[in-house]
């Protein structure tokens, strides 16, 4: 039996609006990929609210305690500036990096 470790690296496309109802959805799709390295395609962001950035800010820390890869790709022009108006900047916190072996 494979365990989420064994499993192939996961990619997750962001919606184009990020706000107040697509807050719970997102959480549902990150939760179900726990466990597996993840992509987030953020190329098709148009607008971002303060919920979903509080998921998405969860999850890296959920994937940095559980010792996964996790990073943010292709951020469009509006997710990145306004990551940098709620005071988290792209590069600082959601660029890939490479774990530690």
């Amino acid at each position: 039996m494979s365990s989420p470790e064994d499993a192939p690296p996961a990619s997750l496309s962001l919606a184009p609006v990020l706000d107040l109802k697509a807050a719970t959805p997102l959480a549902e799709a990150l939760l179900a990929l726990r466990g597996r390295e993840l992509a987030i395609d953020a190329s098709g962001v148009e607008r971002l609210g303060a919920q979903c950035l509080q998921v998405l800010l969860s999850a890296r820390n959920t994937w940095a305690e559980d010792g996964v890869g996790f990073g943010v790709t292709d951020p469009s022009g509006p997710f990145v500036e306004t990551l940098a108006l709620l005071g988290a900047p792209y590069p600082t916190f959601f660029e890939r990096a490479e774990l530690a072996a």
